[in-house]
């Protein structure tokens, strides 16, 4: 009888294990959710969609990913408290974003800054750009995963009164984000800057509530704003960006091997964000000008010198780093 149990009770041993790996083996996928405010057809929304595709690929099955576009989820400026409280797993944030919480980083939202998308990359994947990114992860608890190329932003009016300098936007309402860096901005370039969300810029230009507003020009084309204005000035005032995201609290369950993975994956979707955009950018003047609007330069040497000294002399360039703006300068 001893004899005959022995095998009866090997099997139970082997049956239990075999659940055991069983169970380890079809753990479920760690969701993780993404919100922007951005529209379907615009570069750093589809972006998004490079993100997952390439998690599902180096990482089938782990990874459940959900893409909540046009700020459906979280309002636009929400996303990183959203993240710190985890409640939201990921999301495209600004320097805008980030300054709030770190005055240092207003650096990042002055004009005449960064010089390029080359430039860009080149900043924040230096020593400085990471000690820059230091600071989110300990004093926000956000991770961010890279920089991507929002665009270079310009002027785009509904009147047709041409702009050279500064002087000419006196009494110009420019529509701008609400934080006090955009609305700064705004007074920088010599305009009277009016906040108001995204959203409602379209009737506001349409109406006559705002005289124009300030967007790279993929951003124009995709939310139709040349349906109701007159002209797009090339100031160039700020090369914009956008930091693909991730919570700490998501980040800090995944293994070396995932979080290795969602780095690729990130570095992947922003060199697709930033090769559609530099490409959208070079041949929108025309699209333009074709849709009936004058597409021009001004005077930029005379803008870069007005808004350098208006920073110079602000609060805003209190809280930099010393320094720093020699630092970024000397980057190549």
């Amino acid at each position: 009888m001893h004899n005959k149990a022995l095998p009866i009770l090997s099997g139970v041993i082997l049956g239990a294990a075999a659940i055991s790996l069983s169970t380890t083996a079809i753990a479920d996928p760690l969701k993780i959710r993404i919100s922007s405010p951005a529209v379907e057809t615009d570069w750093h929304a589809r972006m998004l969609t490079v993100f997952k595709d390439e998690l599902e690929k180096t990482s089938p099955g782990q990874f459940d990913v959900n893409i909540f576009l046009n700020a459906s989820l979280f309002k636009q400026g929400t996303e990183p408290a959203a993240m710190q409280r985890g409640n939201l797993d990921m999301a495209m944030i600004s320097a805008q974003d980030i300054s709030k919480q770190i005055p240092e980083w207003s650096v990042f939202t002055a004009g005449y800054l960064i010089r390029s998308p080359e430039h860009q990359q080149h900043v924040f994947h230096s020593p400085l750009g990471q000690q820059f990114y230091k600071m989110v992860e300990e004093k926000m608890h956000i991770k961010i995963l890279d920089v991507g190329y929002l665009g270079s932003r310009e002027l785009n009016l509904r009147d047709d009164k041409e702009i050279r300098t500064p002087a000419d936007l006196a009494g110009e309402k420019l529509r701008m984000p609400g934080s006090k860096e955009w609305q700064f901005l705004g007074q920088a370039l010599g305009a009277n800057p009016v906040p108001l969300a995204f959203g409602e810029v379209y009737t506001a230009l349409q109406t006559g509530a705002v005289d124009g507003q300030d967007n790279p020009l993929p951003t124009v084309q995709a939310a139709k704003f040349y349906e109701v204005t007159k002209q797009i000035v090339l100031t160039n005032h700020l090369v914009d960006a956008i930091f693909l995201s991730m919570s700490m609290k998501t980040y800090d369950k995944l293994t070396d091997e995932q979080k290795q993975h969602v780095q690729e994956a990130a570095a992947k979707a922003v060199a697709f964000n930033n090769a559609g955009r530099i490409a959208d950018e070079q041949k929108l003047v025309q699209f333009f000008r074709d849709q009936g609007l004058k597409v021009y330069e001004p005077d930029v040497n005379a803008f870069r010198q007005h808004v350098q000294e208006m920073y110079k002399s602000s609060e805003i360039a209190k809280s930099w780093p010393a320094g720093v703006v020699d630092q970024i300068n000397a980057i190549q």
